[in-house]
């Protein structure tokens, strides 16, 4: 799928959820802490928001950051075979709790001669998704 029509999609789906929400996009773009017209050009498929952006936005909106990254491309819709974003997305962990999980996991795939990289945060692994 071409990166307009997503970043279309993207918009189409923010669009909806603001007006589910009875939201204004000014209000919305206060809770979120960005500018009127970016959220606009955002909305219409003109701009393509960073993970930050869209977690502002989902936190705005109160629904889950991961539901804007999986709209985005950032994050695949199909993630039966990723622990990580299993982990991520499980409500009954915590922050710290997760980032155990993570490592843990990470120490198991990488080899015994190749040091483990410990994730500083969860915020740091889902920076870090992209460029797999």
């Amino acid at each position: 799928m071409g990166s307009r029509m997503k970043l279309d999609e993207l918009g189409s789906f923010i669009r909806e959820q603001r007006r589910g929400a009875r939201l204004s996009l000014r209000k919305l773009s206060d809770l979120a802490g960005i500018s009127n017209p970016y959220l606009s050009q955002i909305e219409r498929g003109l701009r393509k928001p960073s993970a930050e952006i869209l977690q502002a936005i989902a936190k705005a909106l109160r629904i889950s950051a991961e539901t804007l990254y999986v709209q985005a491309g950032i994050l695949d819709e199909d993630r039966d075979h990723d622990l990580v974003a299993e982990i991520l997305k499980d409500g009954y962990l915590n922050e710290r709790q997760k980032k155990a999980l993570i490592d843990h996991y990470r120490s198991y795939l990488d080899s015994a001669d190749a040091p483990v990289a410990a994730a500083a945060t969860v915020q740091d692994v889902l920076d870090e998704e992209p460029n797999k």
